[in-house]
């Protein structure tokens, strides 16, 4: 299996994704949610919109990106079988998600809590990217993310901002099994003119490597959640916190 990587922001566009073909789940498109689609309803309630969900002061920032974003995108995976409150978990805690992958012996850029909610990861390119969850809507979360990312040796760091509205419907089938079937709409917004040029140069590309973007950060889930499915017996193993060097 090769590297599991986490994407944030334009990474998806302007850095490759390491993912065999074999992991990539099919994919199914939907239409994008925006910040005035009803996404609650009730008979004795008003609508609710994705932004009444997110907190007051992040409010404008998470508006500015879902309504003028550079690129948009969407990806919902096959339904499968896992525990609702194992993959909520892993959804809250992704530097431990990532620390799982590597106690199985699969290659994943390191995650850290940069700060209480606030998690981070960097590498050797210059790329650093925060995220942090900014709402919680039925069944869901909403990341905001904010950093820069290096297109490449000739190209300058690229700030972006990225909004994730990740949703996991679970249904109990009628053998009492229950299972999810993520969804992630993921908004990146750049102002730079290294970024423009990437995107121009990717062409008819960019939207596609975009989804797979999408793809790849929800396996980094979901891949998790069904290991554990299939090995309970490790998840204390696993899913335990690092343990902390002693220095002498």
């Amino acid at each position: 299996m090769t590297s599991i990587r986490l994407i944030w922001g334009l990474c998806v566009v302007l850095a490759f994704v390491n993912v065999s073909s074999a992991q990539l789940l099919s994919r199914s498109a939907g239409s994008r949610l925006t910040s005035t689609n009803p996404l609650v309803s009730t008979a004795n309630a008003t609508p609710q919109t994705l932004i009444d969900f997110v907190e007051s002061n992040f409010k404008a920032d998470v508006l500015s990106v879902i309504q003028k974003p550079t690129l948009a995108t969407k990806h919902t995976e096959e339904s499968f079988g896992a525990n609702p409150t194992v993959y909520k978990w892993l959804l809250d805690h992704p530097d431990r998600t990532a620390l799982a992958w590597e106690r199985i012996g699969v290659p994943c850029l390191p995650i850290k809590e940069k700060s209480t909610g606030v998690y981070q990861f960097r590498d050797d390119t210059s790329t650093e990217i925060s995220w942090q969850s900014v709402g919680t809507i039925p069944d869901g979360r909403i990341w905001y993310a904010v950093g820069k990312v290096k297109p490449g040796a000739l190209f300058p760091t690229v700030p972006v901002k990225a909004v994730a509205v990740v949703r996991h419907p679970a249904t109990t089938q009628i053998d009492g099994k229950i299972t999810l079937a993520p969804t992630v709409q993921l908004y990146f917004q750049t102002d730079s003119r290294a970024a423009a040029a990437v995107m121009r140069m990717a062409g008819p590309a960019a939207p596609r490597m975009a989804e797979e973007g999408a793809e790849q950060l929800l396996f980094f889930f979901s891949g998790m959640a069904r290991y554990l499915e299939k090995h309970p017996d490790q998840m204390a193993a696993l899913l335990s916190p690092a343990k902390k060097s002693i220095s002498k």
